[in-house]
């Protein structure tokens, strides 16, 4: 074992070994300093910076002789590291969370409890189990397989691939999950903390992959605002006549004017709501009560700030239509005993039901091949799957503001079409590195005879060290290879939907200010006309308004006046408009020689067919 070393002045290595220090040692160790580029030792009070074994009893040898850089030079400013996004995050801490460790090895207890529903399926092509297991019953399943792989029982034998899903997030199922299969630390810190970018980590015995779960709910039609009960709550306490009754039916008659569509008041009610659970329409109870929320796509990809997220929310092309988009991290271990083990935070349901709908088919592929890497390869693509209603309903969305925008023009319409461009960019965010993770699975195929690819009972528990000539034991099979690949065109097609909404949403703003500018220019061009008309008239009335002793021009009538100012009007409007006037003939003139062109040709023609036909 390295022995430790303490480098503060006035120890020697004799006090590391239970030696008292001498006084004599500092001079030593000023003169080997001297010529070196530290400058010299100062003497210092040590028994207010030394740590002593009855304050700490618990701390290192080495800490507890650590000075404190306190009123030298060396002091600096504190440094800000609250994380309101990860509240138990320290800097300089060890990385990962070991299952091995209570608390993972943090000093605190993780913010992770919730009821969750784990499905565990055993299959082989003859046969499929499944079994429903809670919180509770996890651990004594688990060790009972254990017991029973250790002992190497024949009721496990039949089993070739094995599928534990998990919904919902807890402490207790990642630890106990984690301790089974020796998940690596670092991985169960990625998969605790619920905003990670999409990767896959190759580890000795097992694969972890992140990836991001979007898909399309309804929002419910029977919601009220809570504006209005708050409203009507008000006025249930206020006296009749008050002033707060008639501010209140002032607020409530500005609200109703502003709302042109109901629909739309109610989506926005449901959406910004302090209880998002609400929404969870077409799922389980036990969601509810495990305190689970569906993050929308505004809140799963924004920051601290709840005023932007409530705004984005309510004011998105998806609420104006009763939809919302729900996002949430999904994290999969592919182990190399064939092995799959998945973690939704709520939404497992949605992939599980058509993935066990295959299971219990004897014919499917997916159940004929009783690979690992097959069952990932299903999972991913029931993800890909539901992203693409959310891609479709863009695309309509964009057709309605381009036909409203090539109809009737508004600056309004700016802003939908800035909010849907944010939408959709937040959301090929999330596709596109799904594709680079599909290409990355795809990259890490075995070759066809290899004896990874063999299906067989390979239930018992790994090493965790690398075996001596692969650094990973996990391999996509050939069959995983080729269906990945219809995984990634599927990701390719929605990427290419979602650029054509941005480019069309871009052109649709430059042609909103486009035409807004073309109208602008049109009104001050008539302006313009108008002007020139009147300009000459107006010169003329001036000339006639002079106070002059003798004028015999005012002793004629009216048509004196119409007989100088028609004339000069129409000198000076050809004039002004003389460019205007010549473009507009030779405009003309231009037209009528493409017309008499094309009658001359259409006429010579006639008289070829003409001419055949008497041939004929």
């Amino acid at each position: 074992m390295a022995d430790s070393r303490d480098f503060a002045p006035g120890s020697s290595p004799g006090a590391q070994q239970g030696e008292k220090s001498t006084v004599h040692d500092v001079p030593d160790i000023e003169t080997g300093r001297k010529h070196s580029l530290y400058p010299p030792l100062h003497s210092v009070d040590t028994n207010a910076s030394i740590a002593t074994e009855v304050d700490h009893p618990n701390v290192a040898p080495i800490l507890r002789h650590r000075k404190s850089h306190v009123g030298t030079y060396w002091g600096t400013f504190p440094a800000v590291v609250d994380n309101p996004r990860r509240p138990l995050w320290k800097p300089g801490q060890e990385p990962g969370l070991d299952p091995a460790r209570p608390n993972g090895g943090r000093e605190q207890l993780l913010p992770l409890r919730a009821e969750c529903d784990i499905t565990v399926v055993d299959y082989s092509e003859d046969d499929m189990v499944m079994r429903r297991l809670t919180n509770e019953t996890l651990p004594i399943w688990l060790e009972r397989t254990e017991k029973m792989e250790k002992e190497g029982s024949e009721e496990l034998a039949w089993a070739k691939c094995r599928w534990i899903n998990v919904n919902g997030l807890s402490w207790d199922v990642i630890q106990a999950l984690g301790k089974y299969k020796n998940l690596h630390s670092l991985a169960i810190e990625d998969m605790v903390n619920t905003k990670n970018r999409t990767k896959a980590d190759w580890y000795s015995d097992h694969t972890f992959l992140i990836l991001t779960l979007q898909k399309l709910v309804k929002l419910p039609e029977d919601c009220e605002s809570d504006s209005d009960s708050d409203e009507e709550s008000d006025l249930s306490k206020s006296p009749p006549g008050s002033l707060k009754e008639k501010r209140s039916w002032v607020s409530k008659l500005l609200n109703k004017l502003g709302r042109r569509d109901p629909t739309i008041a109610k989506a926005r009610a449901a959406v910004s709501s302090d209880s998002p659970e609400d929404i969870m329409t077409g799922h389980s109870a036990r969601y509810k009560r495990a305190g689970s929320q569906l993050r929308t796509l505004q809140r799963y990809g924004g920051g601290p700030n709840q005023e932007f997220m409530t705004f984005m929310e309510q004011n998105s092309a998806m609420t104006r239509n009763g939809l919302a988009v729900c996002a949430e991290q999904v994290s999969i271990f592919l182990h190399g005993s064939n092995t799959v083990i998945s973690f939704f935070e709520q939404s497992a349901d949605d992939i599980e039901t058509p993935i066990l709908r295959r299971l219990a088919t004897p014919e499917t592929i997916l159940r004929r091949s009783c690979d690992a890497s097959m069952l990932v390869q299903s999972i991913i693509d029931a993800i890909i799957d539901h992203a693409v209603p959310i891609a479709t309903a863009y695309s309509e969305i964009i057709q309605e503001l381009e036909l409203d925008v090539l109809t009737e023009p508004n600056i309004k319409h700016t802003r939908e079409l800035y909010l849907l461009t944010s939408e959709t960019a937040t959301m090929r965010n999330f596709i596109s590195p799904i594709a680079t993770l599909i290409r990355a699975l795809r990259d890490r195929t075995a070759a066809p005879n290899s004896p990874i690819t063999a299906n067989t009972n390979t239930f018992s528990r790994h090493e965790s060290g690398p075996p001596p000539t692969l650094t990973s034991t996990v391999d996509i099979s050939p069959l995983a290879h080729t269906y990945l690949g219809d995984v990634e065109d599927h990701c390719l097609s929605i990427l290419s939907e979602l650029d054509q909404i941005a480019t069309s949403a871009s052109g649709l703003i430059s042609l909103i200010f486009n035409t807004i500018s073309a109208y602008q220019n049109e009104s001050m061009k008539q302006l313009t006309v108008v002007t020139v008309i009147l300009l000459p008239l107006t010169v003329i009335t001036g000339f006639y308004g002079m106070n002059f002793n003798d004028f015999d021009a005012l002793n004629n009538d009216t048509n004196y006046f119409w007989s100088i100012a028609a004339p000069v009007a129409i000198g000076m409007g050809l004039l002004m408009m003389r460019e205007m006037i010549v473009r507009y003939f030779k405009k003309t003139i231009s037209k009528w020689g493409r017309r008499r062109r094309r009658e001359r040709r259409e006429k010579k023609a006639r008289e070829r067919e003409q001419r055949k036909r008497r041939e004929l």
